[in-house]
């Protein structure tokens, strides 16, 4: 009983502080902004096919990409438009990005070009995902936001 007792206010000492969940625009938990501890709740488990293991770096990649976001748009429900700094590899390393998602996240569909002197990453969704788009938005938003 005394050592169960020491791990739990062990565990409390050294767990990491939660984050707290991004709402999408009506108000409901989109995700949440991510760690190296946590995965957002938006990731689709019955839909995604990278190993449970591999996510974290997956994410990891996206807000490496984000590090260059100019902009976040919301063309429509399913369509979210992401503007970054054409500079150094921007462009290959998002076209080779999306590749791998959509690898695993069949219902992604992805086109990278470049437009108006930046690389516009086109993200759409069908309508049972959006709420992955939703997730999508609010991590890059949150990586956007931490960099001003």
């Amino acid at each position: 009983m005394a050592v169960e007792a020491a791990q739990e206010a062990f565990a409390l000492e050294v767990a990491p502080a939660p984050v707290p969940p991004v709402l999408d625009r009506d108000g409901q938990v989109a995700g949440r902004a991510p760690s190296p501890r946590s995965e957002p709740a938006w990731v689709p488990v019955d839909a995604c096919t990278l190993p449970t293991a591999d996510r974290p770096t997956r994410l990891a990649e996206f807000d490496g990409l984000f590090a260059a976001l100019l902009d976040v748009r919301r063309e429509e429900p399913g369509w979210l438009r992401l503007r970054l700094d054409d500079r150094d590899d921007v462009e290959d390393r998002a076209r080779d990005l999306v590749a791998r998602e959509s690898g695993c996240c069949s219902f992604f569909d992805f086109a990278v070009h470049r437009g108006d002197g930046a690389v516009v990453v086109d993200v759409r969704v069908p309508d049972d995902r959006i709420v992955v788009l939703e997730g999508l938005a609010a991590q890059a938003e949150a990586s956007r936001a931490a960099r001003m």
